[in-house]
């Protein structure tokens, strides 16, 4: 057997490093601490000028591409990101939309002058609509989380300034689009939160309940359009074509598909964390909301995927109608001829019965 070649200058240099710090820092393959300006070169092979780096299969990545994840700890944020309380400030931005939205409804400014009470009833089935439901599902007090002194008075504070503002001035700064793109991104984050929330809830109390989760969280996300014929019925009007279930909105489905995201997450089906979820998961629906916002859309994102696998899975609307084809067949046919009509003989023969009926 041949005698090993004796290292290079380079290759000598980096095995003492390695023996005196472990392995390259940035690669974290070894126990040492990074070492300043250190990018993990391996030393020149024997013969090539200094200074140039090896391009071997084994070489670490670039300094730059380990700086930049240095620099960006995704794990760290999004475990940041999932412990930042939402009270009072993302609260605060969840009960102005829900207020804006109820102010824009017909008739809402009129019902506020006439009854204020039937106002700030409405006004807090918007901010706390969605607990209510989820405690009704769960068999809790549907009045507990109005037991949150704080939450209930600065939504009360937040219907007022709304409602009654003098020169509505907190009114038009709030509706500024820009200053309610801001409040809309901060209403996403506090209903990811409660959808995560209302599926960790019903996971600790039904622990294979997988369909309790899905519906807890979905209430938990958009309960307060989900009882909107309720709240309508508080406001004198009825509208059973408005049944969010039969046309659900952006959030709703958006509330809904995330519920089962973080169902499977809880039940260790979706290898990923919750912090990472929360993360990703809001980020999508603060893009989403806040370009719809921007562009007064009402097209859901989600409808190019639901019209190309909806009617693969559940048949297209016009063959969900099997008596379609039968109607058709039954229109073809050619209508019955009218009744002739009748001589002017048995229209005086008709009227003198009826005369000589009256007469006895």
């Amino acid at each position: 057997m041949a005698p090993a070649a004796a290292p290079g200058p380079g290759e000598a240099e980096g095995a003492g490093a390695a023996r005196a710090g472990g392995a390259c820092a940035p690669c974290g393959s070894g126990g040492g601490g990074s070492v300043p300006g250190h990018r993990g070169e391996r030393g020149a092979r024997p013969g090539q000028p200094p200074g140039r780096e090896s391009r071997t299969g084994t070489e670490p990545r670039s300094g730059a591409a380990m700086d930049l994840a240095e620099a960006l700890p995704l794990g760290e944020l999004a475990a940041a990101f999932a412990a930042l309380p939402v009270f009072p400030l993302f609260d605060t931005a969840y009960f102005i939309i829900s207020v804006l939205y109820l102010k824009y409804e017909p008739g809402a400014v009129e019902m506020s002058r006439k009854s204020p009470f039937a106002s700030w009833l409405c006004a807090m089935l918007h901010c706390f609509g969605s607990y209510i439901l989820a405690d009704l599902l769960l068999g809790e007090a549907p009045i507990a989380y109005f037991s949150h002194n704080s939450s209930v008075i600065l939504a009360t504070a937040v219907w007022y300034l709304i409602f009654f503002c003098p020169m509505n001035l907190f009114y038009k700064c709030v509706s500024f689009l820009p200053v309610k793109l801001i409040f809309v991104a901060m209403k996403e984050v506090v209903r990811v939160r409660k959808i995560a929330a209302g599926v960790h809830h019903a996971h600790h109390l039904y622990h294979h309940g997988w369909f309790v989760m899905m519906a807890t969280g979905w209430l938990k996300g958009s309960g307060v359009a989900l009882m909107s014929n309720f709240e309508q019925l508080l406001r004198g009007v009825w509208k059973p074509e408005t049944n969010e279930i039969l046309h659900m909105s952006f959030p709703t489905k958006a509330s809904l598909y995330g519920t089962v995201l973080f169902t499977l997450q809880q039940t260790h089906w979706l290898p990923i964390s919750e912090a990472n979820l929360i993360f990703f998961f809001t980020m999508f629906m603060i893009v989403c909301k806040v370009f719809m916002t921007a562009t007064h859309s009402h097209a859901s994102p989600f409808a190019p995927l639901e019209n190309l696998i909806c009617p693969v899975i559940f048949g297209s609307v016009s063959s969900g109608h099997p008596s379609h084809h039968h109607d058709h067949h039954e229109v073809s046919h050619p209508p019955p001829p009218p009744p002739p009509a009748k001589s002017k003989e048995e229209l005086n023969e008709g009227t003198r019965k009826r005369k000589a009926k009256k007469a006895e």
